[in-house]
């Protein structure tokens, strides 16, 4: 008897049990099926779009450096201006310049809608160089205040386009890292604004210096453009949807770029559903909140 009960007992050790088998065979499919979703969600290279966000981030940086780029050479400024000790214009020749970024501001989205990204970009350039010309060469009061308030008109312009930008054409899962490069770029032309205004104290009219040197980075923000890609979604918005395709293989890959366009399209649908008009943030439903 006991050899028939150790016989039967060795005999359920050799035998696996079903329940083994079905867990051998859940975890096999389990190991199958996250090798199948790791090449399913597997991330477009960030590289290919890393050029075009920090040519779209020179308009921050410029951003930065028109904000602190009157803070060493003030008093020097007033002195060769004539106005020194009027407090009132040198409030005016540090602030005017945000007076014309709320107009540039107010434009953009029109601008940005209206002609591209690219072009958005070159147009906010444009006032940057001149103005920032104007400041340079001037020799009174009202040529560098007209100049800093054409300044602000690029300066809101930039910014703001280039935040639509980076977020069209960064691969989502470095969108946000790629979003917080428009800040430090501000951050940096601040910096860079007061450490070029250091010789100000030293070198006669070097604020001249200050202003005229702005004029290369947005002269290189202007050309640059030219090699960058066009925002997908802008195009894909025109009905250029074979131009946005191509712009979409340059930024995220050939083996990406379908994958994009029917994610645009679903979105695009979506829109036409949900489009809200300006008068119904004052009327309707959607005024509750205000």
């Amino acid at each position: 008897m006991w050899g028939h009960y150790r016989e039967n007992s060795f005999m359920y050790k050799r035998t696996p049990s079903k329940d083994n088998s079905n867990m051998e065979d859940v975890e096999a499919n389990s190991d199958l099926l996250d090798n199948c979703m790791g090449k399913e969600t597997s991330n477009p290279s960030w590289k290919r779009s890393l050029p075009h966000v920090l040519v779209a981030t020179i308009s921050s940086f410029l951003f930065g450096y028109h904000l602190g780029v009157v803070n060493e050479p003030l008093e020097s400024i007033s002195l060769d201006l004539g106005f020194h000790g009027n407090t009132l214009a040198e409030g005016l020749v540090v602030s005017i310049c945000l007076g014309g970024a709320f107009f540039g501001c107010l434009l953009s989205g029109w601008i940005a809608d209206g002609v591209g990204r690219r072009r958005a970009f070159q147009l906010s350039a444009l006032p940057m160089i001149v103005g920032a010309s104007m400041s340079a060469a001037t020799n009174n009061l009202f040529g560098m205040l007209v100049g800093r308030l054409i300044v602000g008109t690029g300066l809101g312009l930039g910014p703001a386009v280039a935040a639509l930008y980076v977020t069209e054409v960064s691969p989502a899962f470095v969108r946000g890292t790629y979003g917080a490069f428009i800040q430090i770029a501000t951050c940096f032309g601040i910096l860079g604004s007061l450490f070029i205004g250091i010789p100000v104290k030293e070198i006669s009219g070097w604020w001249r210096v200050c202003f005229g040197l702005s004029t290369i980075p947005a002269a290189i923000l202007a050309l640059a453009m030219v090699f960058c890609a066009e925002s997908p979604h802008w195009l894909y918005k025109q009905g250029r949807t074979a131009e946005a395709e191509v712009e979409f293989e340059r930024l995220l890959g050939v083996s990406e770029a379908k994958f994009a366009i029917s994610q645009l399209s679903k979105v695009d649908r979506g829109d036409d559903t949900d489009t809200v008009k300006f008068s119904e943030l004052l009327h309707g439903h959607h005024s509750k909140g205000i």
